[in-house]
């Protein structure tokens, strides 16, 4: 296929997948509906599908193959990026969903499913590949991955065709600990190389292109780094509340269900060195050295570098929502963390000396992710030096969402006969520039996983690193309980503390009024 004039291709166009049989465990869950199956739906529609694939849903629940297709038509109505459905798309989608009822830990019930793998392969002529994804909560996990062991379907090390590989979501253990074990237990059914664990960021347009914008374009890559950098600066700020996730939350908190993964990504992306290739080796190597490389933080220094919040009752856009404590799901009394900002270093050669400041929240002022490069400011000579403050510094934003785009902010003389200077942004959509959205997160992310390709799915090394980095701060934030929390109300950008924790630097964090419209 063509390119557009100056656009250039690695490849040689998408690849594609051999046939498959994607299996879904905890098919009648949120997941499912919200994001699995409107994703395969977006595939199909851009043609990204092989002719023979099949999807088997797997639950607890009684349900016939025409019922549980009727729930995942209306699913797809209501959250597809491609709006309307299409009748005819959907019928050659539909013919190709079945739903298998079962336990999760009863070794009856997955000969009942290699069974009925059997015979959609062979009604729909697909080699016995499949793809196992784990779209359940974790205490389920160990059953599913034991029982696939013991009947054979895992096909642990198995090399050639036909293959296996598992989809695991996060979270990734609860700790250190827990996380090996959890791999430990994954891998009595399924070798490294056929595990995909997965995070949605990484199957983002914007996350994908940090690498492009970085590593493919020679004026910024040189200026990436503690010469030229004063700060960085993450933030995952989210609107919503708790939205049916309370009893889940309320166990894991902000730093395990954010920080740890969603976070620590973005942060190894940013900060990595240029891979040897694309491929997952060559990138997930990288992202690991940057884990590796994080400074422990020790519980005095947790006390000076870590703000820990819970939101209150308050008011988001226009409507007055509850405090955490009364979300639905919630402890009464609980102390789990809605929010959290911390400040954190990276010790290799590039990144000497340059903070990185990373907060995220629930029921905060406005939903953005967003990386921003603070470059240092210009010497106090020409322009800045009479004034009492100095110039702003550039920034470079990376917006991953919900405007997917870089932005630029740099000086600019106004017209007229004085020199008054005045920072401009300039800005770059890629709705605007391309004219459609971009594919879902999940399209990219299961496609990959159907041609085995790992590079946008975490390795356990990784997970490992971020858990080492996270755990001490998991352990300060909780040893203080009620004490170190500090409440906020909803609908602002946090606790006043985190203001606090870039002002004592002489810095302050990016908002709204410093982002492009």
């Amino acid at each position: 296929m063509a390119q557009p004039c100056g656009c250039v291709s690695p490849g040689d166009g998408p690849r594609a997948a051999e046939p498959f049989i994607l299996v879904i465990f905890g098919a009648s869950g949120d997941l499912t509906h919200r994001k699995l199956v409107p994703a395969l739906y977006g595939l199909l529609h851009d043609g990204l599908l092989p002719e023979r694939f099949a999807v088997v849903g797997y639950a607890r629940r009684e349900k016939s193959d025409d019922a549980f297709r009727n729930e995942l038509r209306a699913a797809t109505e209501a959250h597809s990026r491609l709006r309307p459905v299409r009748d005819d798309l959907w019928a050659r989608l539909a013919g190709r969903i079945f739903y298998q009822q079962g336990d999760y830990a009863d070794r009856a019930s997955f000969l009942r499913l290699a069974e009925r793998l059997q015979s959609v392969g062979r009604e729909g002529r697909i080699p016995g590949n499949h793809l196992f994804y784990l779209a359940t909560p974790p205490e389920v996990v160990a059953g599913i991955v034991e029982s696939l062991r013991e009947t054979g379907l895992s096909r642990r090390g198995e090399t050639g065709r036909p293959w296996a590989r598992l989809i695991a979501e996060k979270p990734f253990g609860r700790d250190r600990d827990s996380a090996r074990a959890l791999d430990a237990l994954i891998h009595r059914g399924f070798i490294e190389d056929q595990v995909f664990r997965i995070d949605h960021y990484l199957g983002k347009e914007t996350v994908q292109n940090i690498l492009v914008f970085r590593f493919a374009n020679s004026l910024f890559e040189p200026l990436w780094n503690q010469k030229y950098v004063d700060h960085v600066q993450i933030t995952v700020a989210e609107t919503l509340g708790m939205e049916g996730r309370g009893p889940f939350f309320d166990q894991a908190g902000a730093l395990r269900d954010v920080v740890q993964n969603h976070m620590m990504q973005l942060l190894a992306l940013v900060a990595m060195e240029p891979a040897m290739g694309l491929d997952a080796a060559s990138v997930r190597n990288e992202k690991v050295k940057v884990l590796r490389s994080l400074r422990p933080m020790d519980r005095a220094c947790a006390e000076r570098s870590l703000v820990i919040g819970q939101y209150g009752r308050g008011a988001v856009g226009g409507k007055v929502v509850p405090a955490y404590r009364e979300e639905q799901g919630v402890a009464p009394g609980s102390t789990t963390e809605t929010f959290v900002a911390f400040k954190a270093w990276i010790d290799n050669w590039r990144w000497a000396d340059v903070p990185f400041y990373l907060r995220t929240g629930k029921r905060l002022a406005e939903r953005v992710t967003e990386v921003a490069i603070h470059f240092k400011g210009v010497p106090r000579v020409l322009f800045n030096r009479e004034s009492a403050q100095p110039l702003p510094p550039n920034v470079l934003t990376l917006r991953i969402q919900p405007d997917e785009g870089v932005s630029l902010r740099f000086q600019v003389k106004t017209p007229g006969q004085v020199a008054t200077l005045c920072p401009h942004q300039m800005d770059f959509s890629y709705r605007k520039s391309f004219g459609t959205e971009p594919p879902e997160a999940y399209e990219r992310l299961l496609l990959d996983a159907a041609l085995g390709d790992a590079a946008l799915f975490i390795r356990n090394d990784e997970v490992d690193a971020a858990w080492r980095f996270v755990g001490p701060l998991l352990a300060g934030c909780h040893e203080g309980g009620e004490r170190r929390l500090h409440a906020y109300a909803a609908g602002t950008w946090g606790p006043e503390a985190a203001e606090e924790l870039l002002e004592r630097d002489g810095r302050a964090w990016q908002t709204t009024g410093t982002r492009a419209e």
